[in-house]
């Protein structure tokens, strides 16, 4: 009986000196493969600038587009990493010579004319502190004058059809509190960015039909 009891008592101990080299060694069991992430976009359609850049902080007291109701933006704002560095200080947004501009808020007139052959017409913001906001938009052929008041929508121009730096035409629009270049999509609140979306997939993998 003692004998028996012992090798019993033997066998219990030896189930865990087999298990555990077996457990220590086995691999850990694989994640489960995760689904590729979507990007809601729609491809060249203007989209609100990102709450980390220098949108963020610009007052959204725009009423309209300068340029047609939702034009396509065929380059976005990169701001330069140093003050003279390169980047695009604006946006530019499609729209053909001849196309009237129009002051996105309500400001005065500081400049209106030509800067390095390019028609220009800026505009101080009215109510944005001291110093103001100031867009502007080129190239342009003025129809105001400087020290002129504008209203949201009144227009200030037409697309002149030299002096673009696009391959197409289109209108530079641009932003600045003092010298600080700023993204001018700031401005424009979300329902100016209205209309369906459509779902993007990562990585270049097409969505079922």
């Amino acid at each position: 009986m003692r004998v028996s009891r012992f090798l019993r008592t033997g066998a219990r101990l030896a189930v865990p000196l087999v298990l555990t080299p077996t457990v220590l060694l086995s691999p850990p069991p694989l994640p489960l493969p995760l689904p590729l992430p979507l990007l809601a976009a729609r491809t060249g359609d203007p989209a609100p600038p990102d709450a980390a850049g220098s949108g963020a902080g610009v007052p959204a007291l725009g009423r309209v587009w300068p340029v047609g109701v939702r034009p396509r933006v065929q380059r976005g704002w990169e701001p330069p990493e140093t003050r003279y560095g390169r980047g695009h200080r604006g946006v530019d947004l499609a729209a053909a010579p001849g196309t009237p501009v129009r002051a996105v808020a309500a400001g005065r007139v500081s400049y209106a004319g030509r800067v390095a052959g390019r028609g220009v017409v800026s505009v101080e913001l009215s109510g944005t502190g001291a110093p103001p906001l100031r867009t502007t938009y080129e190239p342009v052929l003025p129809s105001v004058e400087k020290g002129a008041e504008v209203a949201p929508g009144e227009v200030v121009g037409t697309v002149a059809a030299a002096g673009s730096h696009c391959a197409v035409p289109c209108l530079h629009w641009g932003l600045l509190r003092a010298d600080v270049y700023l993204d001018p999509l700031g401005l424009l609140p979300p329902h100016l960015f209205g209309g369906p979306s459509r779902l993007l997939p990562v990585l270049g993998v097409p969505l079922p039909e």
